[in-house]
């Protein structure tokens, strides 16, 4: 039977597919702990008191990325490039979602709204990564070669979705609303979109490596793009919603070193 679990076991036994796994999965993290750096050095002289949480957002994320290479090098592999309709920073970049790099490359400090678009837009992507990283440890929490690494990143992960929920939280009481809302859902609704095809490009990939045969890839397919379209329906509303978190200033220390693997 095709179930998430049995996909996931198939990508991490394989060298090769686990290759590129871990690949696309180092590099969105490092590319998310640059933009989470510069925006740092660059935020709104109103908001610097946001610039250490930014910081360590950054550093767990580059942490992240470094523990995805790590999991390579205990197999003795080595990263492969990343494939350019499997980068997901890239192309939600080239649909005008959160801050352009052409931006975060300028020495000149961001506005107020720059930042609450990089809290509106993390705070959809987190979602995603909250959820993805629930549900690896739901299957794989006791692995011994990725349980260690899947239950720290999930937390951080956590960490990161109640900060951005509490900072939006507070910019709003502060007049920020309006954009907030609207960039929310701009965000969510690209991110959906991005994701579909994403997902279908890294399943291509992967069912090559594997040689799935091709109703099976066609299976996977078709989830792919019925999930989206309960997405697009209704499912993208879970990730334009604010509520306070039950963890408070998540982000207020320094990031958790990474262990040795």
């Amino acid at each position: 039977m095709l179930t998430a679990k049995s996909l996931f076991q198939e990508i991490i036994d394989d060298d090769e597919s686990f290759r590129l796994f871990c690949s696309i999965a180092a590099s969105g993290e490092s590319q998310g702990g640059w933009e989470n750096a510069r925006i740092a050095a660059l935020v709104a002289p109103g908001m610097r008191e946001l610039a250490p949480k930014i910081t360590r957002h950054g550093a767990d994320e580059d942490k992240h990325g470094r523990i995805f290479n790590a999991l390579l090098k205990k197999r003795g592999l080595e990263p492969v490039p990343v494939p350019p309709e499997t980068d997901y920073t890239m192309l939600l970049e080239q649909r005008g979602i959160g801050l352009a790099h052409d931006k975060l490359r300028r020495e000149e400090p961001l506005t107020e709204a720059d930042i609450v678009v990089y809290l509106a837009h993390s705070r959809v992507t987190e979602q995603r990564a909250a959820d993805q990283m629930d549900m690896l440890v739901t299957y794989f929490g006791d692995h011994p070669e990725l349980g260690r690494a899947i239950h720290m990143i999930d937390n951080d992960e956590a960490n990161h979705l109640a900060y951005c929920h509490e900072e939006l939280l507070r910019l709003a009481r502060e007049g920020h609303g309006r954009l907030i809302q609207r960039t929310l859902r701009e965000s969510a609704l690209a991110e959906i979109h991005v994701y579909r095809d994403v997902s279908l490009a890294v399943m291509g990939h992967m069912g090559r490596i594997l040689n799935w045969p091709r109703p099976k890839a066609a299976a996977l397919a078709a989830g792919i793009r019925g999930m989206y379209a309960y997405e697009r329906l209704a499912g993208w509303h879970r990730m334009v919603g604010l509520r306070m978190p039950e963890r408070r200033d998540a982000l207020g220390g320094p990031a958790a070193p990474v262990p040795a693997y």
